[in-house]
């Protein structure tokens, strides 16, 4: 009997020194596996990095945006500071029954009726300290060459110089800012490219 123990002892002892090898062994091999999927990480991250900026446009401090489809020529001034950007409207109001805006663009800005799908509301501190609830809808316009849909809040800006505030909601990966020019972009209106 006591001899089938200390075989049993033998075996509980191999086997968990064999075992404890496959287990660094399996561990090792997962340690390796990570270490790789994060440099190919790391290293595809910092291509993307690369290629953004090599073809990021320069923009400056105040650029004219074309609101799309009128095709209207409007200054916007750029503000990294700002979250959202944010358009000049007049007579907004909230259709009933519907999750549609309604509201006029300011004659600076055309004039145009518009109706747009309500995305949501934001409570913006403007740069004075006042809060205003705002509602938030998706327009189209045109900087330089590239157009692109971007969410906007929607306020009467008439006491402002700009009838647009560009935030970096709309510039994030697009463009780099260089508030030391203005006008660095083209205003021609042409076939623009969705990006």
């Amino acid at each position: 009997m006591r001899k089938h123990c200390q075989v049993a002892r033998w075996f509980a002892t191999v086997y968990s020194a064999q075992g404890m090898e496959s287990h660094k062994h399996k561990t090792l091999i997962w340690v390796v596996i990570v270490l790789v999927l994060s440099a190919v990480t790391t290293a595809v991250l910092l291509a993307r990095a690369r290629w953004a900026r090599r073809h990021r446009i320069t923009i400056g401090a105040v650029e004219d945006v074309v609101l799309l489809p009128w095709k209207v020529a409007i200054q916007a001034r750029v503000d990294t500071g700002a979250t959202t950007s944010s358009l000049d409207a007049r007579d907004i109001k909230e259709l009933p029954g519907k999750k549609e805006i309604e509201f006029r663009l300011p004659e600076r800005c055309g004039g145009h009726l518009v109706r747009r799908r309500l995305r949501g509301w934001r409570t913006v501190t403007s740069s004075d300290g006042k809060s205003e609830r705002r509602p938030v809808v998706n327009m189209e316009f045109q900087l330089g060459e590239r157009s692109f849909n971007s969410k906007v809040t929607l306020t009467d800006r008439s006491h402002m110089k700009f009838p647009m505030l560009l935030g970096r909601n709309t510039l994030g990966g697009r463009y780099i800012v260089d508030v030391s020019h203005t006008n660095l972009l083209s205003c021609e209106i042409a076939e623009p490219t969705n990006q």
